[in-house]
């Protein structure tokens, strides 16, 4: 699995989150699989974005194109991004052991 990382500062969460929706068919389309908004804790326009995608080629493909830099600036993206093309090393989840005592 491929993944996207995202860093950018916005005028306004609510109106860039109702841009952002009104974009998901070309998202689906470029091969966005889901996402993650996080934020600060003390900056709720500071969005930090983790989006999976089918793989890395299309992935860089939808972050360069043209229609995705018109959207941003219509949605209120005030920076140009910081953005990070990962892969997947691992992933595991720490549960608590049956029986195991805390």
């Amino acid at each position: 699995m491929a993944f996207v990382f995202v860093r950018h500062k916005v005028n306004d969460y609510t109106a860039w989150k109702a841009a952002f929706d009104g974009f998901i068919d070309k998202r689906r389309a470029g091969g966005e699989k889901s996402y993650q908004i996080l934020h600060p804790d003390d900056d709720p326009n500071n969005l930090l974005l983790l989006f999976a995608w089918d793989n890395l080629s299309n992935a860089r493909a939808f972050m360069a194109s043209p229609d995705l830099k018109e959207a941003m600036d219509k949605a209120g993206v005030l920076e140009p991004p910081e953005t990070y093309f990962l892969e997947e090393y691992d992933r595991g989840k720490v549960e608590k052991q049956s029986g195991s005592q805390s």
